[in-house]
């Protein structure tokens, strides 16, 4: 089948978990490559990085600009007026990613979803209704964009997931990090919150946070 387009990092020659990394609107897939290095995670961790390219599609909110995006957003009210057949093909898209590592002989316990704003509203998406259990979902500087429509997977009751957003994101504003917090614990799911004094980027406190996680999540090989 045609996957995605990746950037695939791997840390050692010997694989034994996977992080798949989704960026933002308007990026790529090489946007968080070079924060691998950054987070130092030990080598017994055999993990590989796979950090997926968007298509490039019109998007209503710029004007009808073609640029990489996952779903088209059709208003920046607090609520988000998304195209929710683009991001259930996301989705879908990401889900293939995850076989595909699963074929590669990693476990889908050893699997992390992560993303970045519009990208993490698709791994919310895809981790919670996705039908084997999957090591943890990583939110950053997103929303909860599907919580309405989202049919969950009892597989992924008990997924770990962790927040993390800027206290000064005028792009994705706080509120909606914490409403997802919310949205999050009506569907039974407890998550980890922390808020950095930043806009909607990622600075290094975070990037050691995430690294903390990402060992917790994957520490038993």
């Amino acid at each position: 089948m045609a996957y995605l387009p990746c950037e695939i990092v791997e840390t050692q020659s010997e694989v034994s978990a996977s992080v798949i990394w989704l960026h933002g609107l308007g990026a790529s897939g090489h946007d968080f490559v070079p924060i691998v290095p950054e987070l130092k995670l030990p080598a017994s961790l055999g993990v590989r990085f796979v950090f997926p390219h968007a298509p490039a599609i019109p998007v209503t909110i710029n004007g009808g600009m073609v640029m990489p995006a996952w779903y088209d957003i059709l208003a920046m009210d607090i609520e988000r007026e998304i195209d929710n057949t683009q991001i259930m093909a996301s989705a879908d898209a990401v889900k293939a990613l995850i076989a595909r590592e699963i074929a590669a002989g990693v476990p889908s316990e050893r699997i992390v979803l992560a993303g970045f704003s519009q990208g993490g509203a698709v791994c919310y998406q895809t981790a919670l209704s996705y039908h084997k259990p999957l090591a943890g979902l990583m939110c950053l500087s997103t929303y909860f964009a599907t919580y309405k429509t989202l049919v969950a997977d009892p597989a992924n009751k008990e997924i770990p997931i962790h927040l993390f957003h800027g206290s000064r994101d005028a792009m994705v504003p706080e509120q909606l990090g914490k409403m997802a917090i919310e949205s999050l614990a009506l569907l039974g799911h407890k998550a980890l919150y922390k808020s950095y004094p930043m806009d909607h980027e990622v600075c290094p406190q975070e990037i050691a946070d995430i690294s903390a996680w990402l060992q917790s999540v994957l520490g038993a090989a």
